[in-house]
């Protein structure tokens, strides 16, 4: 029963750190104004790229020191309090000082570096419980799932109310964040004592955290991609306002969310091969099915199909790096996949933005939907080959 519970705890504090972020993508062009940015593309991307930059630079220094402290749950507790005051101090910021946007986008990294630690030591700690890899990590696509699929039609009338709002409410979701952590059983295995460096070194051991780490870079660059391209096509091509993109938006993270945990357990039973390559490459098809939708009816049945196709993959591709990791290291090992992660957001945001400001959004869905599909061809002959515990990972747990 109490793993149960704390797995419901965690999940929860998982969804508000997701919920809190997507706050701001609905209108973040509208947002950046405010701050005192050009509205566009440019400063757009700029603010988004600011966060998952933070999140690469610090989310293996969290999971390093708490492995080597044996500790997960003082450093949830104050990476979400630390985060809770960084999306405050970016809403008074306008009102207090007569800054640039540039110190908009220091204290949106100040933010970054926080919240990553409270998001990727929740995961963690799920990796921590017992009951089955899959489900565990089902629960925490589940909260991913339903914190995205809430947070861009919310976000869209928060925006109906001033452009600075998501960010008070995002400030005041993770500061319950904070107080939920503290009520947690810390379940990390025993202490690991080599140093902090060691421990990031340690990664090298396992080689074959690749595989995962390679398609949470790719999902996370599609999930970029509709973050910032996405958002502006939808209001750009179809001409919907903020609450209307995040009607659209919330067609994909619905079905991501409430599917995963039942694809998480699916993939304890069938293994992580089919789940994770088959997936990807249908969702990588349902990406380039959306960029070309001729109307907004259909890019909304081709964003609800990639919902599906998400939630088959996510939480078999959080499962296999719990799979590979040593239990003295799964804190280092899942800030390894967020990183890749966010490294794949920020390429997505980036490079999405680059390729739609340059060549069109035709061209934008084209690089995102292609590079899903041509990893997952090439991935398959090392998925096949994979062995755990002397195990081969498309036959299932045992």
């Amino acid at each position: 029963m109490s793993v149960r519970r704390d797995r419901v705890r965690l999940a929860a504090v998982i969804f508000a750190v997701l919920l809190a972020q997507v706050l701001v993508y609905p209108g973040i062009d509208t947002l950046v104004a405010a701050l005192g940015a050009e509205a566009g593309l440019d400063a757009s991307m700029w603010f988004l790229a600011a966060e998952f930059g933070a999140f690469v630079a610090f989310a293996g220094l969290w999971g390093a020191v708490s492995d080597a402290t044996g500790r997960r749950v003082p450093f949830i507790a104050a990476g979400a309090a630390i985060g809770a005051l960084g999306y405050v101090a970016i809403a008074a910021l306008p009102a207090a000082v007569a800054a640039p946007f540039e110190a908009a986008l220091l204290l949106r990294v100040l933010q970054g570096a926080a919240t990553v630690g409270a998001f990727s030591l929740a995961m963690t700690m799920l990796m921590d419980l017992e009951g089955g890899h899959g489900r565990n990590m089902g629960a925490a696509g589940i909260a991913i799932g339903l914190g995205t699929a809430l947070g861009a039609p919310l976000g869209g009338q928060l925006y109906e109310l001033g452009p600075l709002v998501p960010l008070y409410a995002a400030g005041g979701l993770l500061a319950g964040t904070a107080g939920l952590a503290l009520r947690l059983v810390d379940r990390a295995p025993e202490r690991n004592r080599r140093e902090v460096a060691r421990i990031l070194a340690g990664l090298r051991r396992t080689p074959s955290l690749a595989l995962p780490y390679a398609f949470g870079f790719i999902d996370r660059f599609t999930a970029g991609f509709f973050a910032l391209v996405g958002t502006l096509y939808f209001r750009t091509v179809f001409d919907l306002d903020p609450g209307a993109t995040g009607l659209v938006l919330a067609l994909f993270f619905a079905p991501f969310a409430l599917l995963q945990y039942p694809m998480g357990a699916l993939s304890d039973r069938v293994g992580r091969t089919a789940p994770v390559v088959v997936g990807s490459a249908l969702y990588g098809l349902g990406v380039l099915a959306v960029g070309a939708a001729p109307s907004v009816e259909f890019a909304g049945a081709a964003m609800a199909l990639v919902g599906v196709l998400g939630a088959l993959m996510a939480p078999a591709t959080m499962a296999l790096v719990t799979d590979l990791a040593a239990s003295t290291e799964r804190g280092v090992a899942m800030a390894g996949f967020n990183v890749s992660g966010s490294v794949g957001f920020l390429a997505g945001i980036v490079l999405g933005g680059t390729v739609a400001d340059g060549y069109g959004y035709d061209a934008a869905f084209a690089v995102a939907g292609g590079v899903e599909v041509a990893l997952a061809l090439l991935a398959l002959p090392a998925f096949l080959r994979l062995d755990v515990d002397g195990r081969a990972v498309f036959r299932g747990e045992s």
